[in-house]
């Protein structure tokens, strides 16, 4: 959100949903003793993903490691948040020009960096159907592609850093079939609407999380189990890498044993099950085959919608995809709420007396020592040449420079990354759902 922790609106959030990084001071600390040239990094990071990004980059700077060297992943992928998360800080249109901001800047600096993941997982968190979601995913995927080209970048030179994010849920023929699906739309939309003549610019290479709307705080065991089947799906599907979710997310972050019992759940289906030993291997079946070519239909419809409407932009600023995902996931809490779908341990199976579970524990003193570091970097720091460098990042958002690059000179003179988020909320505003 784009908010230091000793802000009044961070009270009790700071360390909540990962760590805090409110500055250069925080991103040496988190990565010290990590080889950045051998390891690569994703960060789940959307509004301020440039910030974390410029952070990293100075880090390795100070460890001898060249951009070029650098892999890894920000997630950055915005307009997800105005259709279904809920952590934009911008309107639409500016935080669309950070976005292509970055593939510049990566594409000279960070070559090998992948620039955005563009996510299905949180439009499928908050209700959507299994065609809605790679359908608004794939309408995101062309708004940035559209946005990056009208900046004057070769499709070709950005493309190939590309990659996608998805959720699997429990119905695992489904969800195989979605990743089938959004494989070859994604290589018709690249050839067919903007003539990419890379090969690697047309494949769709994702990432896949295991459902965290599908767990449940009841019989929360029973999760092991989802977790599984939805993970046999995804590695089914042909993705590329996997998180399996923590038996015990509905009740609180994943405990040491819920998060080795995840790895375990990876390595079993990895090794034992024989499932990884070959590409596809549900192609050719009638039923497989005949679900792809439902959900791909069913996805073309809704992006011709999309396209009609202006774009995925546009149809944001219209509502029509949140209104879309909120019918979708009344109908179907509805369906569990009269029995008609069933969820085992919530409304059939159940137990009369629920068993405490452990929860990981929050250190309430974590706060109190994030605050006071930030409150040293500003005191320790050269004060007017921060301010002389939040000037140039005002400068560049009001006019047509690369803002990561005088963002990237603030941040090395320990501008906070609130700091430099207030700028560009000073310049671009901040967004108010419909208005």
């Amino acid at each position: 959100m784009g908010l230091d922790s000793d802000h009044p609106r961070a009270e009790g959030e700071v360390g909540k949903v990962g760590v805090a990084i409110d500055s250069l001071a925080d991103m040496r600390l988190l990565l010290a003793g990590l080889p950045l040239d051998k390891v690569t990094t994703s960060m789940t990071i959307n509004a301020t993903g440039a910030i974390l990004l410029l952070l990293y980059e100075l880090v390795a700077e100070e460890q001898g490691v060249a951009g070029s060297e650098l892999g890894g992943t920000i997630q950055n992928d915005i307009l997800k948040e105005y259709v279904a998360r809920g952590t934009y800080i911008y309107p639409p249109r500016p935080s669309m020009r950070l976005i292509t901001d970055i593939f510049a800047y990566c594409a000279e600096r960070l070559p090998a960096w992948n620039t955005i993941s563009i996510s299905g997982y949180h439009i499928r968190e908050a209700g959507s159907t299994a065609v809605q979601e790679i359908a608004f995913t794939m309408a995101n995927g062309i708004a940035y592609v559209e946005a990056a080209r009208a900046a004057g970048l070769d499709v070709d030179s950005f493309a190939p850093r590309l990659s996608f994010f998805w959720n699997a849920h429990n119905n695992l023929f489904e969800e195989v079939a979605k990743y089938r699906a959004a494989r070859r739309i994604w290589a018709r939309i690249m050839t067919e609407r903007f003539g990419s003549t890379d090969e690697r610019s047309k494949l769709l290479r994702f990432h896949t999380q295991t459902g965290g709307s599908t767990l449940t705080a009841q019989q929360p065991e029973n999760n092991i189990v989802r977790v599984t089947v939805q993970a046999l799906a995804a590695v089914l599907g042909g993705t590329q890498s996997l998180h399996t979710n923590g038996y015990d997310e509905a009740l609180g972050l994943p405990t040491t044993k819920a998060a080795k019992i995840a790895l375990r759940t990876q390595q079993v289906v990895g090794y034992e099950s024989g499932v990884a030993d070959t590409v596809d291997p549900l192609a050719g079946s009638y039923f497989v085959e005949a679900l792809t070519d439902e959900v791909e239909a069913g996805a073309w419809a809704y992006i011709e919608r999309i396209d009609a409407m202006g774009g995925a932009v546009a149809a944001i600023e219209a509502g029509f995809m949140q209104d879309e995902i909120e019918r979708a996931a009344y109908a179907y809490a509805k369906a569990i709420d009269d029995g008609e779908k069933i969820v085992i341990g919530v409304n059939k199976f159940t137990d009369e007396a629920l068993e405490a579970d452990d929860v990981f524990p929050i250190d309430p003193e974590l706060q109190k020592a994030q605050i006071a570091r930030t409150r040293s970097v500003r005191a320790e720091r050269d004060q007017p040449a921060v301010e002389a460098a939040l000037d140039d990042v005002r400068a560049a958002a009001k006019g047509t420079q690369n803002l990561l690059v005088p963002m990237r000179e603030a941040l090395r003179r320990m501008a906070t990354l609130g700091e430099v988020s207030d700028v560009l909320r000073d310049v671009f505003g901040v967004y108010q759902p419909g208005r």
